[in-house]
């Protein structure tokens, strides 16, 4: 019989390894600084946060949220606060107007009442001064004064032209009529005086 080729065992190839017939391959060197020292170690991920901070965080988140809970809820106690004082305000200035105006409210009652006899145009006359004189007084009181127009310089602030008229007798743009008498109400404007102007 023909030889057979003998095929190489694994028994075979660690003896040869034993023999020195073939080396294995060297371990990696431990890594060194430039100065020969070791490599420190690569540095460890850091931990998650602790439960510990977790709940000091949720802590300061719920202090916080109190705290603009507060300030939100005095916010609108001012704001409601304000409001309510500023409609005390409104209704004291009202009622101390109205307390005023009531003895000129007397006052047109008694014309009203009086008899007409032949002096009626007489009294009724000097009720209406009466009055007047009144509501003028009134008026002053609260601040407001009468504008003076007849005999002035036309001036846009505080006259409204709604007539002009030629007149030799006049300076040019000087108000010769007041047809509805203005009024100043401190240094504010109230209403203006409705004025005739003359023109050359």
């Amino acid at each position: 019989m023909a030889d057979e080729t003998r095929q190489p065992e694994v028994g075979d190839a660690a003896a040869a390894t034993a023999a020195g017939g073939v080396e294995e391959a060297p371990a990696p060197a431990p890594a060194t600084t430039a100065g020969g020292e070791p490599a420190p170690e690569a540095a460890a991920t850091p931990p998650a946060a602790s439960d510990a901070v977790v709940a000091e965080l949720m802590r300061q988140r719920d202090d916080y949220y109190d705290r603009f809970l507060r300030k939100a809820a005095e916010l609108e106690n001012y704001r409601k606060r304000v409001e309510r004082e500023r409609r005390e305000l409104a209704d004291l200035a009202a009622v101390d107007l109205l307390t005023d105006l009531l003895p000129i409210v007397d006052d047109l009652e008694r014309a009203l009442a009086a008899d007409a006899g032949p002096d009626a145009v007489d009294a009724y006359r000097k009720g209406v001064e009466l009055i007047h004189k009144h509501m003028l007084e009134l008026l002053g009181r609260r601040g407001v004064t009468p504008i003076e127009a007849v005999g002035k310089p036309f001036d846009p602030r505080y006259h409204q032209a709604v007539l002009h008229e030629p007149s030799a007798t006049h300076r040019d743009g000087e108000v010769i009529a007041e047809l509805r008498r203005g009024y100043m109400l401190g240094s504010r404007l109230l209403r203006p005086a409705l004025v005739k102007v003359a023109k050359a």
